[in-house]
């Protein structure tokens, strides 16, 4: 059997910014240390990869066994490898981000992994370069939410148009027109009306619709920008 030469020990771990909403505004899943170094301070959800396991394979059996969080839209985002950046080992951390609907999770799944859904407007300073790795992921989500429709994945499966709304200006911290945005989302072809009004609401019964997921992956996977000006912002 071949081998290469070197021989320094370099250990390979998967951390998981995972965003969450609850009809508000966007959270973190975040986790109190209980080992040290570092201990009980707030650290992002992560694991070592196993000598068997690939990248994705690895974020997604990190996230599941941690959260009881399964089939949710997660993608790598980048991989931090600063010598310094782990103070007991020489470790390399491939970051995936995840978008998550808290309403239709079960939260007592995370809390019995000593796990907290945050405010991202109230974050704690984390551990190591989680805060960095937040920051950048916040930025991607930005991005990419502008180009490819992502914001959906942080809905219910049954929304109304001011309930998407809300999404975007938490994503990007910022009112957004009203009449405009409606118009947008509509001219999409991405919602399916269900015939169905929203009963919880205290105002106005709103029309609920669900996510035309044929479009949606249209718009994952071709070439369209979704709300170009947003990127502008």
């Amino acid at each position: 059997m071949i081998h290469y030469t070197h021989t320094s020990r370099i250990l390979v771990a998967l951390d998981c910014i995972i965003f969450g909403f609850d009809g508000e505004e966007l959270s973190l899943l975040l986790i109190k240390r209980n080992f040290e170094p570092e201990q009980g301070k707030w650290s992002l959800m992560g694991g070592f990869l196993n000598e068997n396991e690939d990248l994705e394979e690895a974020a997604h059996r990190i996230l599941f066994n941690l959260t009881g969080i399964d089939n949710n839209y997660l993608e790598q985002l980048q991989t931090f490898g600063a010598v310094n950046r782990d103070p007991v080992e020489r470790t390399i951390s491939v970051v995936y981000y995840a978008l998550i609907n808290t309403q239709q999770q079960d939260l007592n799944a995370a809390k019995t992994h000593n796990a907290s859904w945050i405010s991202l407007r109230n974050k704690p300073d984390l551990i190591f370069d989680h805060d960095q790795m937040v920051k950048q992921a916040l930025q991607q989500l930005r991005y990419k939410a502008a180009l490819h429709a992502i914001g959906f994945e942080l809905m219910p499966e049954k929304f109304t148009i001011p309930q998407l709304q809300k999404v975007y200006e938490a994503i990007y911290s910022k009112p957004l027109d009203r009449r405009n945005f409606s118009r947008k989302i509509l001219s999409t072809d991405l919602l399916i009306d269900t015939g169905e009004k929203d009963t919880h609401s205290v105002t106005k019964k709103g029309k609920l619709y669900r996510l035309n997921t044929e479009k949606y992956h249209q718009y994952l996977t071709d070439y369209v920008s979704f709300f170009p000006e947003l990127t502008l912002s």
